[in-house]
């Protein structure tokens, strides 16, 4: 995918992880026909599962669930993200679900994506404000999938996931990251 950016450096995730790789996701979703491969690629992959809904967390979850929704004649929903005041621990960030999709989404067999998945930060808060509203998430997907944490987690939950790439990530709690033992300065990628 050339029409991501990666950087090098030292970097506090979402998830609270440390990491020396950063995706620049932003620019993805800008041109629509460009991702349309991916988009048909993984929704091939997700129809087997029987979904009525596709969800995802805002930004760029949402954007690939409305375009997967639409390629499957499926029904949309996003998660937005929510920041909680004490945010320095692992997993500081919720997703809730907006008051318009909670009823409707009760019941619901639904497919939870995001753009790139490596600890799993928001679909694994989508996926936990989805099962508050008593819906099913049965399948978890991205366009890419970097290292064990994500696929981990969902594994002991019984979901699925799908991905069109899978990528070795190192990703490290911060007690220990190599490179805060080595003094380099964190930037924190997280908002």
């Amino acid at each position: 995918m050339d029409i991501v950016a990666a950087r090098r450096g030292h970097f506090r995730l979402e998830s609270g992880h440390h990491s020396e790789l950063w995706l620049d996701l932003d620019p993805l979703f800008a041109n629509p026909r460009q991702i349309t491969p991916l988009v048909n690629a993984l929704a091939k992959a997700l129809r087997p599962h029987e979904v009525s809904t596709v969800c995802g967390p805002l930004l760029g979850g949402a954007f690939l669930a409305q375009l997967i929704a639409h390629e499957l004649d499926l029904t949309f929903c996003f998660t937005e993200r929510v920041v909680l005041p004490n945010n320095s621990g692992l997993y500081p960030v919720r997703y809730r679900l907006p008051a318009s999709f909670s009823q409707s989404i009760s019941g619901k067999r639904v497919a939870i994506v995001d753009d790139v998945m490596s600890a799993g930060s928001a679909l694994r808060g989508t996926y936990s404000e989805l099962r508050a509203h008593a819906a099913e998430p049965v399948v978890a997907g991205a366009l890419l999938v970097l290292g064990t944490t994500g696929l981990k987690y969902f594994a002991k939950e019984g979901v699925t996931v799908e991905a069109l790439g899978r990528e070795d990530y190192d990703i490290w709690l911060p007690a220990e990251c190599p490179l805060c033992a080595a003094g380099a300065k964190v930037e924190d990628v997280s908002a």
